[in-house]
């Protein structure tokens, strides 16, 4: 029997075909004919990382493969200390195939489940395992990943620059916030919370004075008037108050229109989040600090949050990412993710957003840090006027600038080294 070739996909071949070789056969045909790796040879040989220190700890996975191809993920905030956990995870990974992206991970995930495989560490380390194997499985495939997930959405996504500068007596506030507007984002967070406020009179306790909620609206309003109407504004509380304070600063910030009020209590009691969101119109946020869909479904079955944000670097990455937001999707409830990684994690989490219908926008954290971020992966700035456009390059469609990325790297530690203490 002959082998259909791609340019005969192009002239018609393929539907004559289907009578001929039936759909199997067909499907077989058309994995030949458009990818030079195929599957049941594609096995992984090494897994590798790397330890980076830039916007807090970054760790970063490269799973290599029997063909020569490479998958790069990241996890973020609690991957310290994750490379042993990485190291245990090789030993389901080596040898296996990494197109079954979601059975590794369940494999891996499920072989945990007495080791803290609910959530923290664990599963952060698994997240930067799962958008490797993504980007590798997009790779073998000359695919890009959200096209694996489902196909996009839109061409472009949406950044919101969180600004580290709030502060109306900061000499420098000004330039910085020109700095903002002048790179194009359409939507600004800022850090309301201050455990270093005059007017805090106990250090453990985080009931705010009614001069610290003062000082916060202060912020909010400085803020709100350096930008035109149309850059959306949101305020991180960091879950650090009580339900007493959550409360009185939703109901008073309610005139700026927030985007969100993000984790204006910690996340973990839901009931308490839930009482704040039905006390004002101002939109609740959480979720960075959840991992797993079974993190969230509480927090939208008791609707405690009108927005949630899962960190896709650590919550499971980008397919438990993608079920997340569909879980949320079935609530009316838009996902705008946490992130604070490299450019590799961002594109990562632009994959994911571009295939699920209620994305809202996406974090970036790194105006302190420009140089680094402009040099850290080959293509350069992947930023334009506060949106990341995809592209239709195989895998995460970026690659680590190594030269630039390691004077982030975490002294003595290695950096992408084989088990045998080598780097290849």
């Amino acid at each position: 029997m002959s082998r259909v070739s791609r340019r005969d996909l192009f002239r018609g071949v393929v539907p004559a075909a289907v009578g001929v070789l039936g759909l199997p056969s067909l499907a077989h045909a058309v994995q030949a004919s458009s990818s030079p790796y195929r599957r049941p040879t594609l096995k992984i040989t090494d897994v590798r990382t790397a330890e980076v220190q830039a916007h807090g700890y970054q760790l970063h996975v490269r799973i290599h493969t029997d063909q020569g191809l490479v998958g790069h993920g990241e996890g973020t905030d609690a991957v310290r200390g994750g490379v042993p956990l990485v190291r245990q995870f090789a030993q389901f990974l080596v040898g296996q195939d990494p197109l079954n992206v979601d059975f590794l991970f369940e494999r891996i995930r499920t072989a945990g489940i007495f080791a803290g495989a609910q959530a923290g560490q664990y599963v952060a380390a698994l997240s930067a395992i799962e958008i490797a194997l993504w980007d590798l499985a997009g790779k073998a495939l000359g695919l890009p990943v959200y096209q694996l997930l489902g196909g996009k959405m839109r061409d472009r996504i949406r950044i919101y620059c969180d600004s580290q500068t709030e502060d109306p007596d900061d000499p420098q506030a000004a330039a910085k916030l020109q700095q903002i507007r002048d790179m194009g984002f359409t939507a600004v967070k800022i850090d309301i919370d201050e455990a270093a406020d005059p007017m805090r009179w106990d250090r453990m306790n985080w009931t705010a004075s009614n001069a610290e909620i003062d000082h916060m609206m202060r912020k909010i309003a400085f803020v709100r008037q350096a930008f035109d109407k149309r850059v959306d504004l949101a305020v991180d509380m960091h879950g650090r108050y009580d339900m007493t304070t959550g409360k009185r600063v939703a109901k008073e910030a309610e005139p700026f229109k927030l985007l969100f009020l993000e984790e204006p209590v910690p996340a973990e009691n839901v009931n308490a989040m839930r009482d704040i969101r039905e006390s004002t119109s101002t939109p609740i946020c959480c979720g960075e600090n959840l991992f797993l869909r079974h993190g969230f479904r509480e927090v939208l079955e008791k609707r405690a949050a009108d927005i949630i944000m899962p960190d896709l670097q650590k919550c499971g990455g980008l397919l438990e990412g993608r079920k997340i937001a569909d879980m949320a999707h079935t609530h009316y409830v838009p996902v705008a993710p946490h992130c604070v990684v490299s450019p590799i994690g961002t594109m990562a989490s632009c994959h994911m957003c571009a295939a699920v219908p209620n994305f809202l926008v996406l974090e970036w954290h790194w105006i302190q840090r420009l140089e680094l971020w402009r040099s850290f992966v080959r293509e350069g700035e992947i930023i334009e006027k506060g949106f990341v456009t995809l592209t239709d390059r195989p895998g995460l469609g970026v690659e680590m600038d190594e030269v630039a990325a390691r004077k982030a790297q975490v002294p003595n530690t290695p950096w992408f080294e084989a088990a045998g203490g080598t780097r290849q």
